[in-house]
């Protein structure tokens, strides 16, 4: 080894690029190599966003930005203080990238296209000389105590901190680590982190869509209703937004919240619940039961089918007319009540059974990863190992989709090298 400090950073994504290239620019004198298991570099900032990369959200609150996160919102409450959604904005308008905002609130590049954050961050990588090694899984850590490596062996001449076997039977010295491999799915695949003494909060998925296998809702695929309610009955957890019917279920913004906020729950139910939904929020029956009776006052001549007061996609109101076995023919003035009173429940609390999930597209984020007890916020080091740090989504960090964990992997991965680079200074 030179006599410069060398910096690994295992994990080629969003947030270990963001350490890699903050770590190499503040301190030049870093040798940093960013390891990638895979063949391909910042992948899913390549197809995020539909191939746009939504870089942030445009939230300008910490309070109100941390509602967007199921799980890790009190660490990154101290988190946000050191690097925040307007930091991220101006990080890369430094870098001639410009954001736009949505009127969602997704921020994406003004050129439309994640190729814009993919080049500028290569492009950083070449400017301070971060070093990039492909096809380089990490294996094995160990870790120097006392001068001897865990294992026992004599510390040999580099002096280092860290040795890393890859999966080629490559071995390679560090001084500082940093962790920024994204999540795993199964637990089994933590097991070269737990060796370093580290919990793992066991992963579930997250952001995934409804299946509802039979039900008939899925013959109107493609309907999109614009905000809808949904809740998984016998709980708390209540989403609320766009909702959109699909051939195997329920998706769209309102189900893939409320899959992020009850991941855990889902799972421990093997992805078997029911659920309600709330088709007009605005109400509820008693106040829908009301809206009804004035309708059918105002507008008693006009046959329901054709008359849908609420502004419900004509064919999803077909359907709620079917499934309440209402003649689409009969009048306002002569519907019956028992089918009134069947049209007002379905309407705001239709019950339908999920049957399983499917992965939303290729923006799928596992809850779960490094329990947060275990890492200072402040640096994101380390409690139990000196020089190791972490960033992104392999610690026990998710949201729901927007930005959100984006945010998250820009300001864990800026926190650590900001960390890593005090360290290497003596600060």
């Amino acid at each position: 080894m030179s006599s410069s400090k060398r910096l690994i950073v295992i994990g080629g994504g969003a947030a270990g690029f963001f350490c890699a290239v903050n770590a190499a620019r503040l301190n030049p004198a870093l040798h940093v190599i960013l390891l990638e298991k895979s063949s391909k570099l910042l992948s899913k900032v390549k197809v995020s966003g539909g191939g746009r990369c939504n870089v942030t959200h445009a939230c300008y609150s910490v309070a109100d930005i941390l509602k967007k996160y199921p799980r890790g919102s009190a660490f990154l409450k101290k988190a946000f203080h050191h690097f925040f959604t307007t930091d991220t904005i101006e990080w890369f308008k430094e870098r001639g990238v410009a954001l736009k905002t949505e009127a969602d609130g997704r921020m994406f590049p003004q050129s439309n296209t994640s190729q814009t954050i993919v080049d500028c961050l290569l492009a950083e990588a070449d400017k301070y000389k971060v070093e990039i090694w492909m096809n380089a899984e990490v294996r094995k850590i160990r870790s120097m105590v006392n001068g001897q490596w865990s294992n026992g062996e004599s510390l040999n001449a580099g002096g280092s901190s860290f040795e890393l076997e890859l999966a080629n039977n490559k071995m390679v010295e560090a001084d500082y680590i940093c962790i920024a491999s994204g999540g795993y799915p199964k637990p089994a695949q933590f097991e070269w982190l737990t060796k370093t003494g580290h919990t793992i909060q066991s992963p579930v998925p997250s952001l995934f869509t409804l299946n509802m296998p039979g039900n008939p809702i899925t013959s109107l695929m493609g309907i999109t209703v614009e905000n809808a309610a949904i809740k998984i009955v016998g709980t708390k957890i209540q989403q609320e937004g766009p909702l959109l019917i699909t051939h195997w279920g329920l998706s769209g913004p309102a189900a893939l919240k409320l899959s992020a906020w009850g991941a855990r729950e889902m799972a421990e139910k093997n992805y078997h619940c029911t659920i309600h939904v709330n088709w007009l929020p605005a109400y509820n029956e008693n106040t829908l039961a009301e809206k009804v009776k004035l309708v059918r006052f105002t507008i008693a001549s006009q046959k329901i089918v054709n008359r849908n007061p609420f502004g419900l996609p004509a064919r999803l109101w077909e359907y709620f007319l079917q499934q309440c076995g209402i003649n689409p023919d009969l009048r306002w003035a002569d519907l019956p009540a028992k089918e009134q009173n069947k049209l007002v429940k379905i309407l705001c609390a239709q019950e339908m059974e999920v049957k399983g999930k499917t992965t939303f597209k290729e923006e799928f984020v596992t809850a779960g990863g490094i329990v947060l007890n275990e890492i200072d916020v402040n640096t994101m080091e380390s409690k139990i190992v000196p020089n190791l740090f972490f960033a992104g989504e392999i610690i026990d960090v998710d949201a729901v989709t927007g930005g959100f964990n984006f945010q998250n992997a820009w300001t864990t991965g800026w926190i650590a090298a900001k960390g890593i680079v005090n360290k290497s200074m003596g600060q």
